[in-house]
């Protein structure tokens, strides 16, 4: 569990408090020490407390936990159908507590709404309704009428264009929403319980749906409140909000990805799967440009890496070697009380899996396993 030395880096992307966050490009979303409340004086109710948060391009995140907890109000707050009370939201890289009401209409252009309600106007068949919202990105007409039809068609709703909602019953009407909210490819979309009313078969197309955007050349961002367990295995992140906090944040996919990776190295050899699981959810994602330095020969740091992608090329004692996925290099001088004895150099573009002693002894004071084999190790050394 002991390894080598390292510096910080300068330009790594950590997410918060430690945990496994959106690594590689702009946040979409970023949120910082966002409060909103309802009221003023006695009858004012406070409905978010503090909260961080970011969304990467690209991620399907999923916002659950218990009704009354703030899932439907934090949404809201990022479609800017709500002002911020206090705190900082930059949403598709604008600042939203600066923006004029109209500049908030223009950036909802940007955002497919799923909304619980449906919101379609009853006088519209389901054509009309999707139809009328390739108007905000405007096109020939041929090409929205084509873009309005394919994606009802996706949806199971072929035989369905010129029925009115009332017409129709309440998973058409939600598939009709969603298609709406979906035809312009939008760069971020937000969805309020999607699937609460479709059948498994319909369900698992809008989530195949939505991860295809994610994955297209739109690569649309989706974040989806939900209590729907059929969602959670196509979540690249659950984030769990209770009394407007959010209490945990994780990438359950990721979590698995660096799981498979620890069980390969020989120090994690031996280790439960619950005891790498919690490693492995409190790692940070860092990115890495050629040319720094990670680690100096006979310098202290705490930070090992594990890389995912790229190489590093490592220098001891005038031998050098190469550093490729799946291997692991650094230091946890406060664990150990050794020094480097090596320099390690990024030598391409490298995604990294890192752990600080902090991190470690913390999960070594609730996992026994883990402590016992960081003190033989220690004892090995002596």
């Amino acid at each position: 569990m002991m390894f080598p030395t390292p510096t910080p880096p300068t330009t790594a992307i950590r997410p918060p408090d430690g945990l496994i966050g959106p690594s590689t490009e702009e946040a979409v979303v970023s949120i910082r020490n966002l409060e909103f409340w309802y009221g003023q004086g006695s009858s004012r109710t406070q409905a978010l407390w503090g909260v961080d948060l970011e969304i990467g391009r690209g991620e399907i995140v999923i916002l659950t936990g218990p009704s009354g907890s703030g899932k439907t109000t934090l949404l809201t707050v990022i479609g800017t159908l709500r002002s911020v009370e206090r705190g900082a939201v930059r949403v598709l890289g604008h600042d939203v507590v600066r923006l004029s009401r109209a500049a908030r209409v223009v950036l909802r252009r940007n955002v497919g709404f799923i909304f619980q309600a449906h919101n379609l106007f009853s006088s519209l068949t389901a054509f009309e309704n999707v139809r009328m919202a390739t108007a905000l990105k405007p096109a020939p007409v041929a090409e929205m009428n084509q873009r309005a039809e394919a994606i009802l068609t996706r949806l199971g709703m072929q035989d369905r264009f010129d029925h009115l909602p009332a017409q129709l019953s309440g998973g058409q009407n939600q598939r009709i929403a969603i298609a709406r909210a979906l035809v312009n490819e939008p760069a971020l979309v937000l969805a309020d319980e999607p699937t609460a009313s479709l059948d498994p078969a319909s369900g698992q197309e809008v989530l195949t749906l939505l991860h295809e955007l994610t994955t297209g050349p739109a690569r649309t961002t989706v974040l989806i409140v939900t209590h729907d367990q059929r969602v959670l295995d196509r979540a690249d992140r659950i984030v769990n909000l209770v009394s407007g906090r959010i209490i945990s944040n994780q990438r359950p996919a990721l979590v698995v990805h660096i799981c498979e990776m620890l069980k390969t190295l020989p120090q994690c050899a031996g280790l439960s799967a619950s005891t790498l699981t919690r490693i492995a959810e409190r790692l940070t994602v860092e990115i890495h440009r050629p040319g720094e330095i990670l680690v100096r020969d006979g310098e202290e740091a705490d930070r090992v890496y594990l890389i995912n992608t790229g190489e590093a090329e490592a220098v001891a004692k005038g031998v050098t070697r190469t550093l490729v996925t799946g291997q692991i290099f650094g230091q946890l001088t406060a664990v150990t009380h050794a020094r480097a004895e090596e320099t390690v150099t990024v030598k391409t573009p490298m995604e990294a899996y890192v752990l600080t002693s902090p991190v470690l002894q913390e999960v070594m004071q609730t996992d026994k396993a883990l402590a016992d084999r960081v003190k033989l190790d220690l004892m090995g050394r002596q």
